[in-house]
């Protein structure tokens, strides 16, 4: 019995779980989150293919990759240009991870056919052009016969290698390399052999086959927003707009000079730091510096970071000098940080990749400060060699006598006639500091150990720059 009435007991129980669940409203469908924005970057290719488009794509792509940029369009209007930065750019393209597509406004020739073959898609305006992509010498001359054979046939092999699974592209983008090659799809002959191809946006949006692909293009729109509006229908999109300007033209001749701009600078510093104070030298030599940064963050090599490192060796270098003298680690670490961001600012590394330390990624940069370490070392033995014993030097060059707060320049007949005088050191050598003489400061310099300020010193010699001292023992 008492079995009996437990399993009513559970029944009942079980009955109005279910009945409440039934009756209890269901829960509130919870609002759909709106489609993120798409992120569109458009980037011009226009005029020329020359290093002013590579600079401007490069930095463009890396931007676009740190800020996760869902595509690149290329806006296209070129009537082609050199092949080693067609080359380049082709390799900047592949980087991407997003969608690429080339937007054929309103020719894409020679080697503008050579960039749209690497995008995704290739979208053109209704009278759009593309094609005539033979190699030809920089002056449009013909090429040697073995020399355009060996050219062509390389280039056939990589738009082949990057047109896998485009359809017609690589057949297509083959018939505007070689004139020999005979384009036929379907048994009708596209292009016979003796020309080079060309198409017109209708012609390049033909289809073949079964089942049927266009020849080339994926689409044509009037100008970018049709082709966004094409693509993506209602979806939310964002469009950002690059732009070659000035900047990217006076970036070629910064790049070409980078050596010369480097040792220039790297000298100036050099002296600004054997002289006292701070001045003319300083300015100037961080002034090259910052053109040298200037020039590699238009040409898309790196962004603000290694300009920052700079700094940050720079002032330890300066903490070292007028603050703490004789610490060498701290000097020191922050000479390896002014050269070790001046190597980053010339490599081409690349948000979305680790970095792998190469002979490509560094060659050049290596190559370039070393040029201008060298160059540096050279003209600040000239210095020290024929400056002094000019006029520029006596007034510009040579150290500085301090008097109170104030500092005036000092001829090295003073300093030669200082040798053998003692005096007091004003502030702490370890081994460099100031000494005063006469109520003046002088920079100075310990052979060898430390003093605190107020050591009784002697002067030893000097050089173009500063005091060598001893201390007297008391």
């Amino acid at each position: 019995m008492a079995s009996l009435v437990r399993l009513l007991l559970l029944a009942l129980m079980a009955t109005g779980m279910l009945r409440a669940e039934a009756e209890s409203p269901a829960p509130a469908v919870r609002a759909a989150a709106p489609a993120p924005r798409k992120q569109v970057v458009v980037i011009p290719v226009r005029e020329q293919i020359a290093k002013p488009v590579l600079y401007i794509l490069r930095r463009g792509l890396k931007e676009a990759i740190e800020q996760k940029a869902d595509v690149v369009i290329l806006d296209m209007k070129t009537p082609g240009g050199a092949l080693d930065v067609t080359f380049d750019i082709m390799e900047a393209l592949d980087k991407f991870p997003g969608e690429t597509i080339t937007f054929v406004n309103t020719e894409a020739i020679s080697a503008g056919a050579f960039i749209s073959a690497v995008t995704d898609e290739i979208y053109f305006a209704p009278d759009g052009v593309i094609g005539a992509a033979a190699p030809v010498l920089a002056t449009g001359a013909e090429l040697d016969k073995s020399m355009k054979l060996k050219i062509v046939s390389y280039l056939k092999a990589r738009v082949r290698a990057i047109s896998e699974g485009k359809g017609y592209r690589g057949k297509v983008i083959s018939a505007m390399i070689d004139e020999d090659y005979e384009l036929k799809i379907d048994g009708a002959v596209i292009k016979e052999k003796g020309e080079l191809l060309s198409l017109t946006a209708s012609e390049a949006s033909k289809t073949y086959g079964d089942p049927a692909q266009p020849l080339l293009a994926a689409g044509i729109a009037k100008d970018v927003d049709e082709l966004l509006k094409t693509k993506f229908g209602s979806d939310p999109y964002t469009i950002r707009t690059l732009s070659v300007t000035w900047s990217e033209q006076l970036a070629v001749w910064l790049n070409a000079m980078s050596p010369v701009l480097l040792g220039l600078g790297l000298l100036a510093l050099f002296i600004e730091f054997k002289t006292p104070g701070f001045g003319i030298f300083g300015i100037t030599g961080i002034t090259l510096l910052a053109v040298v940064f200037l020039g590699n963050f238009v040409a898309g090599l790196s962004g603000h970071e290694p300009m920052l490192v700079f700094a940050l060796g720079v002032l330890l270098v300066f903490v070292e000098i007028f603050f703490l003298p004789g610490i060498v680690v701290m000097a020191l670490t922050g000479v390896m940080l002014m050269l070790g961001s001046l190597l980053w600012s010339m490599a081409d590394i690349w948000p979305n990749e680790p970095i792998r330390i190469s002979g490509d990624l560094l060659l050049a940069p290596a190559q370039n400060l070393l040029l201008g370490l060298a160059l540096a070392v050279v003209l600040a033995v000239a210095v020290a060699r024929f400056l002094p014993k000019g006029w520029f030097w006596s007034r510009l060059a040579v150290g500085g006598a301090v008097q109170g707060t104030g500092v005036a320049p000092v001829v090295a007949e003073v300093l030669l006639s200082l040798v053998g005088r003692e005096g007091v050191a004003a502030t702490s050598l370890f081994p460099s500091g100031q000494v005063e003489i006469d109520g003046r400061r002088y920079e100075a310099r310990l052979e060898v150990g430390s003093a605190p300020a107020g050591a009784r010193v002697r002067v030893l010699r000097h050089n173009e720059f500063s005091l060598t001292v001893e201390v007297i023992a008391s």
